[in-house]
């Protein structure tokens, strides 16, 4: 089994900074691919970035350029520096892996763990 835990969240004027953080502990061995979701009320859940091993990261197009994903192996942790936020990033955000490293990074479907959220609030 695999737990995630968010850390991070907060609130924050708009073009402020935050870093996510997510520290996964079990059965970290299996976990091929990690990701940041979020859902802002009334909303459907956005796919946001996305890490594998041996190498690679996605972006969703709203927030490439201003957000960074990365992970420290030694550590269990993934990371999501967030720099030049709007009141739209505003929303729950949710740490997310899984197993297999097949399928879109973008289908919250084909993650089989989540963490429980940070809220980001930005004003």
């Amino acid at each position: 089994d695999v737990q995630l835990v968010e850390s991070g969240g907060g609130s924050v004027q708009a073009g402020g900074s935050l870093e996510l953080s997510c520290a996964a502990s079990g059965y970290t061995s299996n976990i091929k691919r990690m990701g940041w979701f979020r859902q802002a009320p009334g909303k459907e859940r956005e796919a946001v970035a996305s890490i594998y091993t041996p190498g690679g990261a996605f972006y969703a197009d709203s927030v490439k350029a201003r957000f960074t994903i990365s992970r420290d192996n030694a550590k269990n942790t993934m990371f999501l520096q967030m720099n030049s936020l709007k009141p739209e990033d505003t929303a729950m955000y949710y740490c997310a892996a899984r197993t297999e490293i097949g399928g879109s990074w973008v289908d919250g479907a084909t993650y089989n763990y989540w963490g429980q959220g940070t809220q980001v609030t930005v004003s």
